[in-house]
């Protein structure tokens, strides 16, 4: 039998995997790491906590995660051409013994079976909105392109720096990087412009973690965004986690699989809600596990984390797509 890691590999290379790999098993998450430690987050149901960014976060009941408040009292940046006198980069300079947890944690992590994994949260495009909103955000792509492409190649720089404290402290194998650039049947904006003011600055910080001995990119984004899969190529992308139904995963994966594998196929949004059955979790599953095939491929929920919202569903489809590795392989 395979390790976890092994399988993984066998999978997105067009091997021959013994199993489905199973959601997140691959992954040996290092969430500790003296910045994530330190940056003030929402626990389920609490609202209005302030980030070292200075963005206020709520986190709603029977909602899959935070999500920053806009309202005139609490937006950061009003005018983006006044950002360099607004946002301030918070610093990333710790201790050693700062740094002792997430190196524990790491080095409990068996190598030959996961992957050791620090994730980024939000990224480049998120943050922009994360700012000033959705709405403002995306005029300023056509309003003031000068300001916008200015303050991704500052918030470029300073992901550089964190990534450069988490390669040398913990020496990950993998990265899980999260930004969600669609909704569920549409980009944020047009590849165009997408590869415009994102491509060079992903090709950056994806290629210093490759640069630095990162065998494996996966990048979150639980939306649609099959026209941005060359440029996620082009990136240095490995796996897209949280493709939803509404891209056409089995031909995704006829076209560009051996370049880029999928992760999800199950809508999160179909199976993790009040009142879940077994019974439609099982369909999801082999709904996904029959379309889209054995290579390129991972079944799992679109939600960016190993969890669930409500109790139970997480390993539910766990059991699920272990399920159909004993029937399928």
């Amino acid at each position: 039998m395979l390790t976890k890691k092994q399988n993984l590999l066998e999978t997105i290379h067009g091997g021959h995997p013994d199993r489905f790999v199973n959601q997140y098993e691959y992954l040996g998450f290092v969430l500790t790491d003296p910045f994530n430690m330190t940056d003030p987050y929402p626990e389920y149901g609490q609202h209005n906590v302030t980030n070292r960014w200075g963005v206020t976060l709520s986190w709603p009941e029977g909602t899959p995660g935070p999500f920053p408040v806009h309202d005139d009292a609490h937006r950061v940046l009003k005018d983006i051409t006044e950002w360099k006198n607004v946002i301030k980069a918070p610093n990333l300079i710790f201790s050693e013994e700062q740094w002792e947890t997430a190196v524990k944690e790491a080095e409990a992590v068996d190598r030959a079976d996961q992957f050791v994994t620090p994730m980024i949260a939000p990224g480049l495009f998120e943050r922009l909105h994360y700012f000033m909103g959705i709405e403002d955000s995306l005029v300023n792509f056509y309003d003031e392109p000068e300001a916008v492409a200015d303050l991704i190649k500052y918030l470029t720089e300073w992901e550089l720096q964190y990534a450069e404290t988490l390669c040398s402290h913990i020496h990950p194998d993998a990265l899980f990087h999260h930004d969600d650039w669609g909704s569920q049947i549409s980009t944020f904006i047009s590849p165009d412009m997408f590869a415009e003011f994102f491509v060079d600055a992903y090709k950056e910080i994806y290629g210093y973690y490759k640069s630095q001995g990162v065998e494996l990119i996966v990048h979150h984004s639980d939306s649609y965004a099959a026209t941005l899969v060359p440029y996620m190529i082009d990136m240095g992308i490995d796996i897209w986690q949280g493709v939803m139904t509404t891209n056409n995963i089995p031909e995704l994966i006829r076209k560009y699989g051996g370049q880029i594998s999928f992760m999800g196929g199950i809508d999160s949004a179909s199976v993790d809600h009040p009142g879940w059955t077994r019974d439609e979790i099982k369909q999801e599953v082999r709904r996904a596990c029959g379309e889209c095939g054995k290579l390129y491929f991972i079944p799992c929920a679109s939600q960016g984390l190993d969890v669930s919202t409500f109790e139970g569903v997480y390993e539910a489809l766990s059991e699920e797509i272990d399920l159909c590795s004993k029937e399928m392989f």
